[in-house]
């Protein structure tokens, strides 16, 4: 209990400098009822979450056996940025964990001995954990050599987490962006979030996923979806979700999934992911729990 008060805590502090007025505790906090909610649906590997060999303040979550890769499946990468941009979150591991669980290198930051109070994650640290994966591919002697596709990188992030993923939407690595529950707002810097002309520098495509109404985050997130018009792009609201949405529920509930074959869709070319996204008659599209559109798909 401490701990996620902690972890509030943390988050409020972070939007308290680039949210309105009226943004409550509660508010971020708010999620899905676990209840009859939609459940992960973990991918064909077992996943191991260690410590990145030689960077400390990195988290690996990767399928334990790697035989399968490159040989019969591909191993891209995903970078995660944390809500509130926590240097850690370890609440975060279920919904990390269904993604890795598809085939996935999924990446994101942890604490270290010597931080500063209150340092929070960046977007030079997402940035240093698409150059260990590029690094630790060619390592000789490393687990992964050989086996990361790195010609493939998605950022994702939620809330602050989500504007540090569209930050690292210009850095020419990255193939494609998904923020959970986060949207760009006004011409100016503001902490993190960096001004709305930010989204002319995305060059692949974008995912926006929020919690519905009750996401005080609604708003915005429809905005940068509306406000693309050169990249394709997604958009999709869960009714009642909140602004925490499914993130804690087990492996992630039904947010994993979104991510899970959004990546899958676009970096492994399944066309099964896919229909969860594309036409009128999408997976989600069709579901009375969300609201979605699309562009360019």
């Amino acid at each position: 209990m401490r701990r996620s008060l902690l972890l509030l805590a943390t988050l409020f502090s972070a939007f308290a400098e680039a949210q309105p007025p009226g943004v409550t505790m509660e508010m971020i906090a708010r999620q899905l009822p676990l209840e009859g909610a939609p459940l992960a649906v973990p991918g064909p590997y077992a996943t191991v979450a260690a410590a990145a060999d030689g960077a400390a303040r990195l988290l690996t979550f990767r399928p334990e056996t790697l035989t399968a890769f490159p040989s019969s499946d591909t191993l891209p990468v995903v970078v995660w940025g944390n809500g509130g941009c926590a240097i850690e979150n370890r609440q975060y591991d279920g919904f990390l964990g269904t993604i890795a669980s598809h085939g996935f290198l999924v990446l994101t930051t942890v604490r270290v001995e010597g931080d500063e109070q209150g340092r929070r994650q960046t977007a030079e640290d997402l940035a240093a954990a698409i150059a260990w994966a590029e690094a630790e591919n060619a390592r000789a002697g490393s687990p992964l050599a050989g086996k990361i596709d790195t010609a493939h990188v998605a950022v994702m992030g939620q809330s602050c987490g989500g504007a540090l993923s569209i930050r690292l939407g210009a850095d020419p690595r990255v193939d494609s962006i998904i923020v959970f529950n986060s949207g760009l707002q006004g011409n100016q810097e503001n902490g993190a979030f960096p001004a709305m002309d930010a989204l002319k520098a995305l060059h692949g495509p974008a995912a926006y996923i929020n919690g519905g109404d009750v996401d005080f985050m609604y708003g915005p997130s429809r905005a940068n979806f509306d406000a693309i018009s050169h990249v394709p792009a997604f958009y999709g609201a869960r009714s009642n979700a909140g602004h925490t949405a499914t993130m804690y529920h087990p492996g992630g509930g039904e947010f994993a999934n979104v991510a899970a074959n959004w990546v899958r869709f676009h970096f492994k070319g399944s066309a099964e992911a896919g229909k969860m996204f594309v036409g009128a008659d999408c997976g989600l599209c069709t579901l009375p729990t969300w609201e979605t559109a699309a562009k360019g798909l």
